[in-house]
């Protein structure tokens, strides 16, 4: 791909692992180990994205290469490059986890494109230094889950990583998909991920762990010189910025997250990125029904560390470990304290102001806090389906009495039976509550819902909906992953002829593996 205009900063820059053998391994003072990718036996494009590959500087053209499906692939390694894996550690689950790093996924190079570099990066292109007991391989299943939940988040508005390719890799991959001691034979995928970086908290955690502070310097400095150029000043105080820069990034990320209903699922310090941007989609699921305390992740169910209701907290906690990563080179507590202390308080300032966009009210009263807190427990009184409440709500105008606006978004409740007595009495409250707030909003009934709409999504990647195109892709039907594809590129529209997608989890889904619950299983 001539068209790539190819970079090589963190590879020129950084510590380079002097060993080249591809074996599981501790690897010391280094930020990364040189890698080839295994090499498919037979390559196959599912889908690829123009508009990424726009993004990075492919044409449509180049997309149906022989090249692109190589290089892709992990067959072919770009010219004047070399591919590499970061070597980082981690809190995982709340508890050290020491080396970990890029196990399962390869950088293939940097590129420039209209003044923006992006790392690109293959998951599931087989075993590297850091893969520990793991192939280092990926399965058709997750790995149309990443492809197509990165792109949605995008179009969500949510910051993320990118997906340009999803391809099948010709081999067969064995894998204990629920973790109960039966593995079977998958078919092997590659996707090919775009991001500023990879870099994570884990990155700086490794070394401050090591005591490797000359290259825990040096890396922040490599960091801050590529990705926060507008950070200036004495050392020290770019330290506290680029600290303080994370934070508000990743806050405002988990502000989207709460906003769409996502859970992420493993909210370990190694899947956190410096960019404040969504990494590494393993076990994550949209909230079906409003449930604060739901996880996707199999794993995470006894003690549900990373539920919906907890991510601000964890997000707080990673933060946390980041910020005693980097206090050696700063040696000053207080300043890193008030920058921790400050994310709640200017979180839930976000939240506040996000859920009431959410409701439509886009000014401020004492009362609101009340409505807020009354609404979330009422989303919880009988299985209330969290996208389509928010998105009919749209449809309630000022004149309505609370029966009326009950009636559209009775849509939501998954056990209309259910809605009698208390629920009714408490529900019927909360709605002339909420008309009377209305009134007091300048907005036309018009002019709110079109601005409601634009903040609640009509589409989301439901779990329900990526196992259906799991399986048709298992047959060799990639049908829906493009159907998917198409319609959540513009979850905000009403998009009438996918309307069918606007529905409520089926109760085939409630408990069908990868409908419910996931493992880390790739």
């Amino acid at each position: 791909m001539k068209s790539l205009k190819i970079h090589n900063r963190f590879t020129a820059e950084l510590p380079a692992d002097p060993e080249t053998i591809n074996e599981v391994r501790q690897v010391k003072n280094t930020l990364f180990s040189y890698v080839n990718p295994t090499k498919p036996s037979d390559p196959k494009l599912i889908h690829a994205s123009e508009d990424v590959a726009a993004m990075v500087g492919i044409s449509k053209e180049e997309i149906n290469s022989e090249e692109f499906l190589n290089v892709f692939s992990g067959k072919e390694i770009l010219s004047e490059t070399q591919p590499y894996a970061m070597c980082y550690a981690g809190h995982q689950f709340g508890n050290w986890a020491g080396q970990l790093g890029d196990g399962r996924a390869i950088n293939l190079t940097e590129v420039e494109n209209k003044g923006q570099f992006y790392t690109l990066q293959l998951k599931g292109a087989g075993k590297t230094p850091y893969s520990r007991t793991a192939d280092g391989l990926a399965v058709l299943r997750s790995s149309i889950r990443e492809y197509l939940c990165a792109e949605a988040m995008y179009h969500l508005g949510v910051p993320t990583t990118r997906s340009l390719s999803l391809m099948l890799s010709g081999d067969q991959v064995l894998r204990d998909i629920l973790y109960n001691g039966n593995p079977a034979y998958e078919k092997g995928a590659v996707v090919c991920r775009v991001a500023p970086s990879f870099i994570r908290f884990g990155s700086f955690e490794m070394l401050a762990a090591r005591n490797e502070l000359t290259n825990l310097k040096q890396f922040v400095e490599f960091t801050i010189k590529h990705y926060f150029p507008e950070i200036t000043g004495e050392p020290k105080e770019q330290y506290l910025q680029f600290f303080q820069k994370v934070a508000d990034t990743t806050r405002k990320m988990i502000v989207d997250w709460q906003r769409v209903g996502f859970v992420h699922g493993v909210m370990n310090t190694d899947n956190m990125s410096i960019h404040g941007i969504t990494i590494d989609y393993g076990p994550y699921g949209w909230l079906e029904d409003f449930d604060p305390t739901w996880t996707p992740n199999t794993t995470d169910s006894q003690y549900r560390r990373y539920r919906y209701g907890n991510q601000p907290q964890i997000a707080q906690w990673n933060l946390y470990q980041l910020a005693n990563a980097l206090y050696p080179l700063i040696n000053e507590a207080a300043p890193l304290e008030k920058i921790l202390e400050s994310f709640m308080t200017d979180f839930s300032a976000d939240y506040k102001e996000m859920f009431l966009s959410k409701l439509g009210l886009f000014t401020s009263t004492e009362t609101d806090n009340q409505l807020i807190d009354d609404l979330e427990i009422n989303l919880q009184l009988t299985e209330t389906d969290m996208t389509i409440f928010f998105r009919n709500l749209s449809l309630v105008e000022k004149s309505d009495f609370a029966p009326e606006a009950i009636e559209k978004i009775k849509y939501a409740f998954y056990k209309p039976e259910e809605f009698t007595g208390e629920v009714s009495e408490k529900w019927t409250k909360w709605f002339s509550e909420y008309l009377e707030r209305l009134k007091a909003e300048e907005l036309s009934d018009d002019e709110r819902s079109q601005k409601m709409n634009r903040i609640n999504p009509k589409y989301v990647l439901r779990n329900y909906m990526a196992q259906l195109a799991i399986d048709a892709a298992d047959k060799e039907d990639y049908s829906l992953i493009d159907e998917f594809y198409k319609l959540l590129q513009n979850p905000y529209d009403e998009q009438p002829e996918y309307e069918k997608w606007f529905a409520k989890r089926p109760d085939w889904a409630r408990s069908k593996v990868g409908c419910s619950m996931l493992s880390c299983s790739s």
